[in-house]
Order: structure tokens, then C-alpha cells, then sequence
């Protein structure tokens, strides 16, 4: 979204490794141009606020081994009735942007671009995980869960242990929710995610009512997004670093003048196409080396021959990922009804092809079913991204990354593993897990 690259265009490969410092965004160029420009709350673009854990996770998915990084998955209700504000930092922030909007925008004579970064509806940290702990609870208030109608909610098909594609299999494993888990469970894991959105909403509802109060409204764009989505137990998963739909297709929305009201538009698009779009609004010339492409003709209709100017906006979007709880770099294809996803490179893990129109549950693999449909895909892929040479050098990026670091810590190199995360697994048999990383840094890379 601030890049507006693909990731093995900058190499942000994980959460602890972002855009290079110094990189413009679309928020520098738009300062450059004149704009009054203010960021709050999350903005991890340079680097995660993430823990060590979270970086030698992302290093060592290749090492044979399976270890739980996350506590398993588990609700928390916490105040009255009344509390509304449950996430604390969020509010504050939203507030600072409320403030900022009636106390500065409204005399501003040149115009502005806010952005607020919020948590929700993001889970919780689990302290009872360790020191580093993963964020595996989901946590609301009663205000919020009494908004959920309980009887909507559906619960998900699982696939059983045996048929889970593989790395779906690590996947779910070391996001601990191979275990057994009651309909009850999963369906208040459900119901307390959709509370969270909906005290998500309520923030955006602050900052909706600021720009009316202050008349702003009708001359601002407003988009709303995210950048991840949650499982919400889906697949035998919660959290996020999947290509399933609950993962990976995530909310945009954008109110503004001249954009028509309740218009839902099926072309599917990325959030590589924030950064064109953003320089579009104001009406900075766009860059031609960017991903993405701008989203106002789709949002304003405009009229054909003022669109032959641009590039034409392709009939797919690329998702690629290649940090932790996964154990290979992953590349999906979107097009209107087809989904593809391949792993490493493409050969030593089988992809997989899903009919959204026909199975939008995910459930059938039919890559074997309609080779043709998967080859011409995967030509397409090919032809946006060298994906087994990228995933090769993300193999040789984590290695090199991982034996700096046990190097930095010296002796103390054990100590301090298994300590990480999956201390409780590790600690029950660290030899066989120290060695599984010693084989794996003897292997030569391929």
C-alpha cells in the first residue's frame, strides 16, 4: 500500500524487513506537492513493530520442524455494557484525528491527506504464550458482542488432517489449531471478530461525523482498507498469511464527490493501486514504474476515450507472501472466478486452483481437474514475477539472516531460541530441534 510494488520488487520479505528507509510514498509526494500531510496509529512500513520471535520464525520455515508460534486461538470478554472503548491506543488515536481535523483541517487554505492506522480488528496479544508473545485473543466488550446476531454466523467446513494440503497442514500446526475444537468455540471466535469490526466501524464513524461537522465532508475522499484479513477459524486457521479468501481479499471502501453512493464494483483490485490512486486524487502525475494501478475511472466511470491515455488495467491481481507461519513463499492469481496459488517453486509443493463462482468455500483443489486453466495461469504469474528464482532467494535471504544473527548472540545461541515463541514445544525436546537447524544450514541451496 505505500509502495505501491509488489513485495519481490522493494524485497520486504517479512514483517521485520519493509521498504527501505528512505523510500517515497505516496504521503511524501503529496507533501512535496503542497499537501498538509498527518499519520496516526500503526504504519510498519519501514519495519513491523515485531518481535525477535517473529523474525527468526520468518528465517527458519524452511528448517524440518514443526513448532506452535502462536497460543491457540481464544476469546476474552472484558467490561460492561457500557464499555465501548475497548481498544484504548485505537480510540486515542482516532480521537488525536478527530481533534486534528476540527482543530487544524478546517483552516487549512491548501488541501490535506490523514491517514489513521488502526489495530483492530486485529486479535490481541496472549501473554500466557511467553514473552513474545503472538496475538491469539480475540477480545470485546459486551456492547460490542450484543451487535452480533449469533445465529448468522456460519461455522466453516474443515478439511480433515490427512487431506490438508501441506502447507496448510503447517500452516494451521504452528498457528496451534490442530487440536480439537467444539462448534461452540469457533463460533464465539466468529462472534467476538465481528464485534471487533464493529468497534473498528464505530472509529471510522468518528472520523465520518469530524468531516460533516466541520463541513469537510463533501470535498474529501475517504478510503477505508485494510491489510489483511482474518481467518476467523476458516480452514482450520485463524489469523492471517494465507491466500483463502478470509486471508487475503480485504475491505475497500471509498466515499467521496463524485463517487456514486451504494455502487459495488466487481473488477478485482490490490493495494498496489492505493499509490496510483492517491497521486490521481491529487492530480500528481503517476509514476510509471508502479504495480498498481489508479482506481478512479473505475470509481468516477470515466469516459472511454480519457482512459486511452493510461494503462490498461489488467484482469487480475497478484498476491505474494514469504514470512512466517508458512513454510514457502506463496504467490496467488486473482481473476474474476479463478483462483491459483503455488508455492516455492511451482514443482516440490503442487499448486492449487479454486472456481470462487462454484466452490467459494475453498474447499476443492481442482487444479488436476482443469490443467489448462492452472498452466495458463501460471504463464501469467511467470510472465509478472521469476517466482521459483524470488523464492530462492528469500531461501538464501533467511539463511544468510538467521546465521547473522545466531552469530551476534554467540554462545548463547540455544538459550535464547528456545526461548522464542514455541518455548513450549521446543523445550520439550530441544536437541532434536537444534539439530533439525544444524542440517538445514549444511544443506548447499539448490
Amino acid at each position: 500500500m505505500w509502495s505501491g510494488l509488489f513485495p519481490h520488487l522493494t524485497e520486504s520479505w517479512n514483517n521485520f524487513k519493509g521498504l527501505d528507509p528512505g523510500y517515497v510514498t505516496w504521503m511524501d509526494l503529496m507533501q512535496k506537492h503542497g499537501y498538509h500531510t498527518q499519520k496516526y496509529g500503526k504504519l510498519d512500513y519501514i519495519s513491523g513493530h515485531h518481535s525477535v520471535s517473529n523474525r527468526v520464525e520468518a528465517w527458519t520455515r524452511d528448517v524440518d520442524f514443526l513448532l506452535r508460534q502462536e497460543g491457540r486461538p481464544t476469546v476474552n470478554l472484558t467490561g460492561s455494557k457500557t464499555r465501548m472503548r475497548v481498544m484504548e491506543a485505537d480510540w486515542q488515536n482516532t480521537d488525536k484525528a478527530v481533534n486534528w481535523i476540527k482543530e487544524e483541517a478546517i483552516n487549512f487554505t491548501q488541501p490535506f491527506v490523514l491517514y489513521l492506522g488502526l489495530n483492530l480488528p486485529h486479535p490481541y496479544p496472549s501473554p500466557s504464550t511467553g514473552e513474545n508473545f503472538g496475538s491469539s485473543t480475540f477480545l470485546t466488550s459486551p456492547y460490542w458482542l450484543e451487535k452480533v446476531t449469533y445465529e448468522a454466523i456460519k461455522i466453516p467446513k474443515w478439511s480433515s488432517l490427512l487431506e490438508m494440503h501441506p502447507v496448510d497442514y503447517y500452516s494451521s500446526y504452528t498457528k496451534n489449531c490442530t487440536g480439537e475444537f467444539t462448534k461452540q468455540e469457533v463460533r464465539n471466535i466468529r462472534a467476538f471478530y465481528y464485534a471487533m469490526c464493529a468497534e473498528t466501524d464505530a472509529m471510522l464513524g468518528e472520523i465520518i461525523s469530524a468531516l460533516r461537522d466541520t463541513g469537510l465532508l463533501k470535498r474529501t475522499v475517504i478510503i477505508f482498507t485494510a491489510d489483511h484479513g482474518e481467518l476467523a477459524m476458516e480452514h482450520r486457521q485463524f489469523y492471517k498469511m494465507s491466500m483463502y479468501e478470509g486471508s487475503s481479499h480485504v475491505p475497500l471502501l471509498v466515499m467521496g464527490p463524485g463517487i456514486k453512493q451504494q455502487q459495488q464494483i466487481s473488477n478485482v483490485v490490490s493495494l498496489v493501486d492505493i499509490y496510483p490512486t492517491m497521486l490521481d486524487i491529487a492530480r500528481i502525475p503517476v509514476l510509471q514504474n508502479l504495480s498498481g494501478y489508479s482506481l478512479m475511472p473505475l470509481l468516477l466511470e470515466v469516459a472511454e476515450n480519457e482512459v486511452s491515455s493510461r494503462r490498461p488495467r489488467p484482469p487480475w491481481v497478484l498476491s505474494e507472501f514469504h514470512g512466517c507461519n508458512v513454510n514457502s513463499s506463496t504467490y496467488m492469481l486473482r481473476t474474476d472466478k479463478w483462483k491459483y496459488i503455488t508455492y516455492s517453486d511451482g514443482h516440490s509443493v503442487l499448486p492449487q486452483l479454486f472456481d470462487l463462482s462454484a466452490d467459494p468455500d475453498e474447499l476443492k483443489n481442482v487444479a488436476m481437474k482443469f490443467p489448462v486453466v492452472a498452466h495458463s495461469l501460471d504463464k501469467i504469474l511467470h510472465s509478472i514475477v521469476n517466482y521459483p528464482k524470488v523464492s530462492s532467494s528469500v531461501q538464501e535471504y533467511n539463511k544468510r539472516q538467521f546465521i547473522n544473527w545466531k552469530q551476534s548472540l554467540g554462545q548463547n545461541y540455544s538459550n535464547v531460541i528456545a526461548n522464542l515463541r514455541w518455548h513450549q514445544d521446543w523445550l520439550k525436546e530441544p536437541k532434536k530441534y537444534e539439530d533439525a537447524i544444524d542440517k538445514w544450514l549444511s544443506q548447499k541451496q539448490h
